[in-house]
């Protein structure tokens, strides 16, 4: 009977090794982190600028760094997002110079179009009546969304969106949401300050 009892035992043993070894291993889906989005607050842009609108309280106001960068270029940097919305400003001269600023803008828009599957182009008015070009950008494209503000004759401004992540842009769809509202509220709070009017 004992020896009965230790054969059992004996293949028990052995079922169980040869049936957990077996174990078929099924891959995870791919899956991207949940973002947690703040919610929205606002705070004027300092009046050292020749221009104002609300900015989030969750960014950042910096210096533009860039190699070309020039007086009055800032980058409004998001932590959270890893993203920032790129400012230039231009005097405007004259006509002629204006057509330029407004050719240079178009075209860094449409170099996007190689992996761009679409480009929604709108003009509108901001708060206070400047005229607006806002133009989104669908598909795996470096930035989603950008604008132009000008009030025709003295001031030009260009702002576009980019994320500092290799992460695509269908997973990056909520984070790309709230920084187009954001903007948008920047567009719709935006104002000269009152030396640039003159």
């Amino acid at each position: 009977m004992k020896r009965q009892i230790a054969n059992f035992c004996a293949i028990a043993t052995a079922v169980i090794i040869v049936t957990a070894c077996e174990k078929s291993y099924l891959p995870k889906p791919i899956g991207y982190n949940r973002l947690e989005l703040p919610e929205a607050e606002y705070v004027r842009l300092p009046d050292s600028l020749p221009y104002s609108f609300e900015v989030s309280k969750h960014a950042k106001v910096l210096d533009d760094t860039s190699a070309i960068n020039e007086r009055y270029w800032i980058e409004i940097y998001y932590p959270l997002l890893k993203s920032n919305v790129h400012i230039t400003y231009k005097r405007v001269a004259n006509q002629k110079l204006l057509k330029e600023f407004l050719d240079d803008a178009y075209t860094l828009t449409a170099k996007h179009q190689i992996k761009a599957y679409g480009i929604n182009e709108i003009i509108t008015k901001t708060g206070k009546g400047e005229t607006a070009v806002i133009a989104e950008l669908e598909g795996e494209v470096p930035s989603q969304f950008q604008f132009t503000i000008t009030d025709s004759t003295k001031n030009f401004l260009r702002g576009a969106l980019y994320f500092n992540t290799k992460v695509h842009n269908d997973s990056l769809a909520p984070a790309i949401e709230y920084m187009k509202k954001d903007i948008m509220h920047m567009i719709n709070t935006f104002e000269w300050n009152a030396q640039t009017s003159k």
